[in-house]
């Protein structure tokens, strides 16, 4: 633990130049071991590793937390940092990220195939009943921006980010609460039909304004289908 927060000191001290005053006693100071990692407001790390956090679902988010926090997520770093935390103050970062709105950038140029693209669209909007693979957009949305409260969006993510993923939940590295559905699915896939829908998703732009609709309009039920635990009430620590 003290190494980690010594090179956290570390990052922030060589970064503090370029950032902009926080006040100290807000949820933006508290959350800097975060940005540094995750960017500005959570917006993704420059090199694909750190995901954009920012605008995701709050419940995604705090279920994120407890997954690495309880080893369900594997990364040390994660783990150092969120183990003397509460449940309570996960929420709270949840919360802080999930209100973070920020631009997504362009996405990179595809390189795939026309046709791996073109499996990978098929996959993402239809699914493949024969297979008795499910659309990514019945779960994740119809414009794939998510669905509240515990659905995130597809889109903005770097294919190697989505790649790493995917197979992190087929090799067990990255589960959930049961029942377990990313992981049921990732299993399902072909490594080929894998390779199309990251390929798909990554050349995706994201829609302006772009936020996880609610539950209602994307027409899911109100229990979710997949694992989740129930985020704590309250709100967000100023």
């Amino acid at each position: 633990m003290l190494r980690v927060f010594a090179l956290l000191a570390a990052l922030a001290g060589a970064a503090a130049w370029a950032a902009p005053p926080i006040s100290p006693d807000s949820m933006a100071a508290r959350t800097q071991a975060c940005t540094l990692c995750h960017g500005p407001q959570g917006r993704a790390g420059p090199d694909g590793y750190y995901p954009r956090i920012a605008g995701k679902p709050a419940g995604y988010l705090y279920n994120q937390l407890l997954h690495f926090r309880e080893g369900r997520r594997h990364y040390g770093l994660m783990a150092g940092l969120l183990d003397p935390l509460s449940d309570a103050y996960l929420a709270d970062i949840a919360r802080h990220f999930a209100a973070q709105e920020a631009p997504y950038p362009p996405p990179q140029p595809a390189t795939a195939p026309a046709a791996t693209l073109e499996r990978g669209r098929q996959l993402t909007v239809n699914g493949d009943p024969a297979k008795r693979l499910p659309a990514c957009a019945s779960c994740h949305g119809a414009a794939l921006t998510g669905v509240e409260p515990l659905v995130p969006g597809l889109l903005g993510l770097p294919r190697d980010y989505l790649n790493a993923q995917l197979g992190a939940w087929r090799n067990g590295q990255r589960q959930s609460h049961a029942p377990d559905c990313m992981a049921d699915i990732a299993r399902a896939l072909s490594a080929e039909d894998l390779s199309a829908v990251t390929a798909y998703l990554a050349a995706q732009p994201v829609p302006a304004n772009a936020k996880a609709v609610a539950e209602r309009a994307q027409g899911t039920r109100s229990v979710p289908r997949c694992g989740s635990a129930v985020m704590p009430a309250g709100e967000a620590r100023p």
